[in-house]
């Protein structure tokens, strides 16, 4: 009979799963999604083989729990950071810190979406729906208050994040740009004069 982790079987699931994510994460850096089997993430997580299979089925499954997990987290974690700011400027200041200090640690490997079948590509392009709508949210009010241009929103959302991906905010040498660069530059993008 295989050792339950914590005080109730809840305990136990819960611990299991946080286990599971952060070995799969570990592994993913290290190897990459291809190279990763379901059996490595348990020896890595410390449990059996199959107790894998109490939780996921798959390896594209637990990627897409795992980016789930990773993206409620975030959100809550952005949300409380939002909470009681008014001016729609010092929300997208929030929000492009958030977002690179997510991206310094949390990397999802190069080449992940063509690794996973369509259905997977899909399910992974809905994780960043919620993300999408707090900026969409920041950007209507800015421009409703006249402190952003107006400019079509959906163009501006995929602009402003770009600006955030990984390879924008790290320079030539690999360093990482200053978060302060990155945010003046994205403030200027909205028509913000002083970023």
């Amino acid at each position: 009979m295989p050792r339950i982790i914590g005080a109730s079987l809840t305990e136990h699931r819960d611990e299991t799963r946080r286990r599971l994510f952060a070995a799969f994460a570990r592994l993913l850096e290290e190897r990459g999604f291809d190279a990763v089997t379901l059996a490595d993430v348990a020896a890595e997580a410390g449990i059996g083989r199959t107790a894998v299979y109490n939780h996921v089925p798959d390896k594209e499954t637990l990627l897409l729990e795992y980016i789930g997990h990773e993206t409620r987290g975030w959100l809550a974690e952005l949300d409380a950071a939002l909470a009681g700011v008014a001016d729609p400027v010092e929300q997208l200041r929030v929000y492009v810190r958030r977002q690179l200090a997510m991206r310094r640690s949390f990397h999802m490997p190069a080449g992940l979406r063509a690794a996973v079948s369509p259905e997977a590509q899909a399910r992974l392009r809905e994780h960043a729906a919620p993300v999408e709508d707090t900026l969409r949210r920041i950007l209507r009010a800015g421009m409703k208050a006249g402190v952003f241009v107006e400019q079509p929103v959906e163009v501006a959302i995929g602009l402003v994040n770009a600006c955030l991906t990984a390879r924008v905010a790290v320079g030539r040498g690999g360093e990482r740009q200053p978060t302060s660069a990155v945010e003046s530059f994205v403030l200027r993008a909205v028509g913000v004069a002083d970023a």
